[in-house]
């Protein structure tokens, strides 16, 4: 069976109005909440680093992480970053937090 899918919820703000707040999340499969955190915030990296020489966002990595988007001007807050197990909202199967399927 494969690492479980975690979810890591990013607050961000928009650097020209700090009024201006919103969130990013990303998912993927990790074998822990830091390393969700580590795997998001690298995909970010490789996003923003990919816009500021002009190429393409890359694609996503074999774990399933990947960044569809950077947003220029919207600053992260990582030490802020929270991460949990993914609950797909169209999956009939609910969570259970423990990895288990609650019947």
């Amino acid at each position: 069976m494969g690492l479980p899918y975690y979810e890591v919820d990013v607050p961000i703000t928009y650097t020209a109005q700090p009024s201006r707040r919103g969130m990013h999340v990303f998912t993927g499969a990790a074998e822990s909440r830091s390393a969700a955190v580590q795997a998001a915030h690298e995909v970010h990296d490789a996003a923003h680093a990919a816009q500021q020489a002009g190429l393409e966002i890359p694609g996503p990595r074999p774990d399933g992480w990947v960044a569809r988007g950077y947003r220029p001007g919207w600053e992260p807050d990582w030490p802020a970053a929270t991460a949990g197990r993914w609950n797909d909202p169209y999956s009939w199967l609910p969570a259970t937090g423990d990895g288990g399927i609650e019947l």
